[in-house]
């Protein structure tokens, strides 16, 4: 543990309070959206503001970094912001901040109670687009930083401090990885904070330890040139609808486990201790499965629920279609079919190899007078952070004062974001500092931040450089 004094930061944090607030509602008013083309003008607005905030909280270092387009001719990326604020102590460990400042798009008509870049508070609640996804927990970094240098007395953070927020997360992130491999030194780091993320609830604080990565393909099969008559040709010339039915029939054993060969090669089973801090959690089954608007689980034997989502390795059919899909029916065999894979990878496997498996395994099942191409979108790579990684137990030892003494649960993702490329690129461990819950609604109508949770973040963030100077020594 640091030598940050709590009562310090928290008296600091109270009297900065309201003009903490103030001025992210000023932030979530920029409209940055980086899906629509018509908000082009308001993320750069965006990522403009953040790096002169960032100025005025005391980083030396805010720039503005513009994203060059991944091919001739392809529009430019949206930009990010890169903050830096070096230590004074010579052997200070250095870390770096991710999060990301686009937004999701919103209309009032959406189902919003008010105009969702107009913030506004009631009931303890911040609601407005933005707010936790993830405008909010960036910028409660900034307090948290200001209140690491007030409580201590010092004048620069007891860690090398960077940050990098990028504008087209909700877009996802396709100039990332290149912008990271660009800017690696940089961005160099002994240790990455994701700052995109959440907790299990608002009385169960969480620190999540890694992320799922994926892989997706959508695979074309061709038969005849046309649509035939199935009475004059059926039985004796393949049907791509046919075989499209095979393939997905064939994708999973009776344990619900992935048929294609290769598929766990890498997959670390997890320890018993692991699965007892799974198992700490409160979950309800019967509730989640109510979220979801589902009637039963289903998956790989011999796994939870929560083991399945998050820490297994999973192959669905997003889409299968081909032939006549109208009303009535109509005789024929069908001249294409298509379907759509996605595969979730855990830590240990790699997304080249899933993909080499699953093309050998796929053009092994497609028969004579059968052609199919198969195309694989772009892969996102599983992270994971072990559980004793002193850095992991520094941020949640960081956490736990902020919440009193409670005891910090572990949870992962079962979703994929670009926290595997800075792991990957960067060659350091991943840690999650979120404080968002389920109910704010990330990408819904009325998103909200809990203002409460929020301020526990900002008090999270301000234990955490000097508790992550010491463990990382």
């Amino acid at each position: 543990m640091s030598d940050t004094p709590d009562n310090a930061v928290r008296t600091y944090i109270a009297e900065h309070r309201d003009a903490f607030l103030g001025d992210l509602a000023e932030w979530l008013r920029i409209p940055s959206v980086s899906a629509q083309p018509e908000h082009d003008k308001d993320v750069r607005r965006s990522a403009e503001w953040l790096a002169a905030k960032l100025t005025e909280t005391g980083f030396p270092t805010a720039e503005v970094w513009e994203v060059q387009p991944s091919a001739p001719g392809a529009a430019q990326g949206a930009p990010a912001v890169f903050a830096e604020w070096p230590s004074a102590d010579p052997d200070a460990p250095t870390v770096l901040v991710y999060g990301h400042h686009d937004v999701q798009p919103a209309a009032r008509e959406d189902g919003w109670d008010t105009d969702p870049f107009e913030p506004v508070v009631r009931g303890g609640r911040m609601y407005a687009r933005g707010a936790a996804d993830d405008k909010g927990q960036v910028f409660f970094h900034t307090l948290g930083v200001r209140a690491h240098l007030a409580a201590t007395g010092r004048t620069s953070p007891a860690v090398n401090l960077k940050l990098l927020v990028e504008g087209e997360e909700e877009s996802g992130s396709p100039h990332f990885r290149a912008l990271v491999e660009q800017r690696r030194d940089r961005l160099a780091a002994d240790a990455v904070i994701v700052s995109d993320t959440g907790m299990w609830s608002e009385t169960t604080p969480t620190v999540c330890t890694g992320m799922r990565g994926l892989a997706d393909c959508e695979i074309a099969l061709y038969g005849p040139d046309q649509d035939i008559h199935s009475g004059s040709f059926g039985g004796a010339v393949p049907n791509p609808a046919t075989v499209a039915a095979r393939i997905v029939a064939a994708l999973h054993d009776d344990d619900e486990r992935v048929a294609v060969p290769g598929f766990y090669d890498g997959v670390r089973e997890l320890t018993a201790t692991e699965r007892e801090l799974l198992a700490e959690l409160p979950f309800d089954e019967s509730e989640w499965l109510r979220t979801a608007r589902s009637y039963g689980t289903l998956g790989e034997a011999g796994h939870t629920t929560l083991e399945r989502i998050w820490t297994r390795p999973t192959a669905e059919v997003n889409g299968i279609g081909g032939g006549y899909q109208g009303p009535g029916g109509k005789t024929i065999i069908p001249s294409s079919a298509l379907l759509k894979l996605s595969f979730r990878l855990v830590a240990g496997q790699d997304p080249d190899r899933i993909e080499e498996a699953v093309r050998d395994w796929v053009a092994a099942r497609i028969p004579a007078g059968i052609r199919h191409e198969i195309t694989f979108g772009a892969a996102t790579r599983p992270c994971l952070t072990p559980l004793d990684h002193p850095a992991l137990q520094a941020l949640a030892g960081s956490m736990s004062r902020a919440f009193d003494g409670q005891k910090i649960r572990f949870t992962r993702e079962g979703g994929s974001g670009p926290a595997a490329d800075l792991q990957d690129v960067l060659g350091a461990p991943v840690l999650f500092l979120g404080v968002s819950v389920p109910s704010d609604g990330w990408h819904a109508p009325n998103e909200k931040i809990e203002l409460d949770l929020l301020l526990k973040g900002v008090e999270t963030a301000a234990y955490l450089w000097g508790d992550l100077a010491g463990a990382l020594h």
